[in-house]
């Protein structure tokens, strides 16, 4: 995928309009982390270093359509002056006559932010009329927000329809190193795959399959597969519509697929519950699995030593509870250490790297949990397609 870049295009004296994801964590109306918006500064930093002015706009939380006051992209304007060093004034709308003046009278170096998107349900609806108010904004779209990038919305898509419309550098490197994951990745490739649910993860098996030499199964996910296996999984959380697929993947993939050898059962779903480590062939009823056992760590670990390229989707255990989260930072710590490429593909592998430490060793750690899943499935994202091809 060869898309132009803000690099490509010529925006000094120019009002640039900047799809950014800066749907930010928030307690009592206080940015919780930002993340979000420190990912999008080397574009905002670069578009305003060439002369333009500079429109953003976002969504935060989910409004449905409906202006919500706690949801108002306030704490975010805040934030970004401080980053910035440089007031970022927050219009009260995304569209209308009033805000396309202001927007107008923007001078070089200047930044607009427009009220949360989703307070419309155009944005969602990708309603070419929203979409076309919208690139009244700017007279060049620059699309930065990769979170987003699955969904084709008016304030990603829509706008493209009217704009010249180019990605920013946050974009550009998402598409390299997934680019890399999909496509000719440097051997060893090892494929790490946990959370809850193998049913979210199918479509990542599959494509992947044929591409990694090893595929490692950690998380609730795996409890399907045992089950799919004939084992005993007691009151383990298990995908019983998913069994018949699980069966049908570990057929296929013959050793390429790795299940765990051991895991940690619990009496409970608590931290303070009574646990231990068993065989998986040792799983009692009335016992849950809640995360890899030691054993299981040790040969993910040696597998993982060979890798040339790894790629982790989600946790190997329930890593939010203490007692369970021991698989999940030791391979995250195991994985800073690799000579490798190691990409970290968003949402709760993204947090668990960040809560162990490594986050800055790691390759790429994706900002978008599930745009960076439908990338690995090999689905196109209508964002990045939305935008205009690099013609060498």
């Amino acid at each position: 995928m060869s898309k132009k870049t803000v690099r490509d295009i010529a925006l000094a004296g120019q009002r640039v309009l900047m799809r950014a994801d800066f749907n930010v964590p928030l307690q009592a109306g206080v940015i919780t982390d930002d993340t979000r918006i420190r990912a999008a500064l080397p574009t905002i930093q670069y578009i305003l270093a060439q002369g333009a002015s500079l429109v953003l706009m976002s969504h935060l939380g989910r409004p449905k359509g409906k202006v919500k006051p706690e949801l108002s992209l306030k704490p975010v304007a805040q934030r970004l002056s401080e980053l910035l060093g440089q007031p970022v004034k927050l219009a009260p709308e995304s569209v209308g006559d009033e805000i396309e003046a202001v927007a107008a009278a923007l001078k070089p170096g200047a930044v607009l932010l427009l009220e949360n998107t989703r307070f419309h349900a155009g944005d969602k609806k990708n309603d070419p009329e929203y979409a076309r108010q919208l690139a009244q904004l700017g007279e060049i779209f620059v699309n930065d927000a990769f979170g987003t990038a699955h969904r084709a919305h008016a304030s990603t898509v829509g706008v493209t329809e009217y704009l010249p419309a180019v990605s920013g550098f946050l974009i550009e490197k998402e598409i390299e190193f997934l680019g890399r994951a999909t496509g000719n990745p440097e051997r060893p490739y090892i494929v790490l795959l946990g959370g809850a649910k193998v049913s979210g993860k199918i479509g990542v098996i599959n494509n992947l399959l044929g591409k990694a030499d090893k595929i490692l199964i950690g998380g609730g996910m795996a409890n399907t597969f045992f089950k799919a296996q004939g084992l005993e999984v007691g009151d383990s959380l298990v995908e019983n519509d998913a069994l018949e697929t699980a069966s049908a993947l570990v057929a296929e993939a013959g050793d390429k697929l790795v299940l765990p050898v051991d895991v940690v059962v619990a009496d409970a779903f608590a931290n303070d519950a009574t646990y231990k480590t068993v065989a998986i062939n040792k799983v009692a009823p009335g016992w849950r699995i809640l995360d890899i056992g030691e054993a299981t760590i040790a040969a993910y670990q040696k597998i993982l030593k060979t890798a040339r390229t790894v790629v982790w989707n989600g946790p190997l255990g329930v890593f939010e509870l203490a007692n369970f989260a021991k698989s999940t930072f030791t391979i995250a710590k195991s994985l800073a250490e690799l000579d490798a490429v190691t990409i970290i593909g968003g949402g709760d592998s993204a947090a668990a790297v960040k809560i162990a430490g490594v986050k800055t060793q790691m390759s790429h750690v994706s900002t978008g949990g599930g745009a960076s899943l439908a990338y690995l499935e090999g689905q196109a994202l209508p964002g990045l397609e939305a935008l205009d091809e690099l013609v060498n």
